[in-house]
């Protein structure tokens, strides 16, 4: 049986809200955020006695956001737990552990500016960031870390914003798109035929009074059609929402799918490899058996990562891409070991 956490929380937790113009988007979505932080209790006595500490900004898969994180877990522990537990024992060195709230009504983010969820990657960096120095005693060095969609995030801002961040922590991010996201399309758009457009499955979804199973799927697909390929809003299509396939046979659009590649780690480094040499700490990992095939794209990159010259720790793991919150002791202490 696993075991359960029933340790109390005894460090420092905080909950506020911000609100922030970046967040404006098609979608309606609030702009207005909240953010958790933690601290544990070594943290806390740090900062008192005049010291700082890096930050670890959390983002969250996709269908998830940071505030789901502090729930209590059965047989598991929530992530301030995990932050306890590891400072306490000496696994990792005390953090300003960040868990904001960046959940959409397409079910999740890419963290990449878009006009139809918002300015993600420039709210990270312009204004959570900010934010975040104004109300703790950081010591400059900033780690995004995240799974799934939250690692790719972490990726791409690392190469999107240099400077802005020192540390990024990837497990099993995105990448890959033509093994992770092609094999998917005939499945998106035989659900989405039923209904008519992409955009007019999006205006259905968003009056619906539940989810199906292959919604989320579904949805996902949309999402990610929002963040890499955004178009211009018609009476039509307001949201400006379209797949990159053709309805009729399926085949792929040429055009759109350079729009979505533009995004894929794989195809950016080439440009931004020199921002990621910049970093202090650059971790990723990925299970041997991801069902959404990302081990191949991901051993693609670190690849790239090695023929550009870019310090990395690589760890590919037995295991899918669920259950896989585990490996988060790994690159908490690596990030807090590097950056504090």
């Amino acid at each position: 049986m696993p075991k359960h956490a029933f340790t109390p929380v005894s460090g420092q937790i905080r909950r506020w809200v911000f609100d922030s113009p970046h967040l404006e988007n098609r979608l309606g979505d609030p702009t207005l955020r909240e953010v958790l932080t933690h601290i544990a209790p070594e943290g806390v006595a740090a900062i008192e006695a005049g010291g700082t500490l890096p930050v670890l900004i959390y983002l969250a898969p996709f269908t998830s956001s940071g505030p789901a994180r502090a729930g209590w877990k059965a047989f598991g522990e929530s992530l301030f737990q995990r932050h306890e537990r590891l400072v306490q024992s000496g696994q990792m060195k005390p953090a300003i552990l960040v868990m904001p709230d960046t959940f959409t009504s397409l079910g999740g983010n890419q963290f990449v500016d878009s006009p139809v969820l918002g300015n993600w990657s420039t709210w990270l960096s312009e204004a959570l960031k900010p934010t975040l120095e104004a109300k703790y005693a950081t010591n400059g060095n900033f780690a995004l870390v995240g799974k799934s969609s939250g690692g790719y995030g972490a990726v791409v801002n690392a190469m999107l914003k240099p400077g802005a961040w020192q540390g990024i922590a990837c497990h099993s991010g995105d990448m890959g798109f033509e093994t992770m996201f092609m094999p998917t399309f005939a499945e998106t758009l035989t659900h989405v035929a039923k209904y008519g457009t992409a955009a007019d499955y999006v205006a259905h979804v968003q009056e619906a009074a539940r989810l199906s199973g292959p919604d989320f799927h579904t949805l996902m697909i949309c999402a990610m059609a929002a963040s890499y390929d955004p178009r211009k809003p018609t009476q039509d299509n307001p949201l400006g929402i379209e797949l990159p396939v053709d309805a009729t046979t399926a085949d792929i659009i040429d055009e759109a799918w350079r729009e979505w590649l533009k995004f894929d780690p794989i195809e950016m480094i080439g440009d931004y490899h020199k921002n990621l040499q910049e970093l202090d700490a650059l971790f990723i990992d990925c299970g041997g058996q991801d069902q959404y095939h990302i081990q191949y794209g991901s051993r693609k990159f670190v690849n790239l990562l090695s023929s550009y010259n870019v310090e990395h720790v690589w760890d590919e793991f037995p295991g899918t891409h669920s259950g896989i919150d585990h490996r988060l002791d790994l690159s908490f202490a690596y990030l807090t070991e590097k950056l504090g």
